[in-house]
């Protein structure tokens, strides 16, 4: 079969796929409602780009942003780091367990880059460049940067929590940034989802 030739602007543009797996899916351990939704949408929208790169949420058993790590606190309650306030999530995506998986349906085969974050036991991660404490980098900036990358397209899980935080990163380091808003979908605590998408939009991200 013959290879499509992809136009320039497409070889500076990168996908990043954000933590499509088991948990975050129906019948996860912390689902996002419909997370299995856009796995289709995300298999096509790969063979767009010629640089692709899958995050995977990859935490420690007894991780601290476990609700299960803090007795006495509840899946959702807030608490006070030393990076700042952090949600307490349902034990999710422990390394090596079934949960952590990619979605079976998802073309892991497109990928060029995996990133794993989260695996700091007293940090969480949900951005794809840099740990919660906002400085603590993944390494991917400069992935990026030695492929002359320029534009970044984001898709995935959720789009509140680390799609989001991916997107602003992202605009801060200066890419240029759209999230297929039609491609994730949102956990939406309290709002989270609209704040999620004013915030973006504040940044120059553009949704759509």
């Amino acid at each position: 079969m013959a290879l499509r030739a992809l136009p320039m602007r497409a070889m500076k543009t990168a996908l990043l796929v954000i933590d499509l797996q088991r948990d975050f899916c129906p019948g996860g351990a912390l689902a996002v409602p419909e997370g299995d939704a856009i796995v289709p949408g995300v298999n096509a929208l790969m063979h767009d780009f010629a640089e692709v790169v899958l995050t995977q949420d990859w935490h420690p058993a007894g991780h601290s942003s476990f609700a299960s790590a803090h007795p006495g606190k509840a899946p959702f309650d807030t608490v006070a780091m030393d990076y700042g306030p952090q949600v307490l999530w349902p034990d999710h995506c422990v390394q090596g367990s079934a949960g952590a998986a990619f979605h079976p349906d998802l073309d892991t085969t497109r990928a060029n880059l995996v990133i794993r974050k989260g695996s700091n036991p007293a940090i969480d991660s949900y951005s794809a460049f840099f740990e919660n404490d906002r400085t603590t980098p993944t390494g991917l900036h400069g992935y990026l940067g030695e492929r002359g990358i320029t534009d970044l397209v984001l898709v995935g899980l959720a789009l509140d929590f680390c799609v989001q935080y991916s997107a602003l990163d992202a605009a801060r380091l200066g890419y240029r940034v759209r999230v297929r808003r039609d491609l994730t979908r949102a956990i939406d605590l309290d709002g989270s989802c609209a704040a999620a998408q004013a915030a973006m939009r504040a940044a120059g991200v553009a949704l759509g």
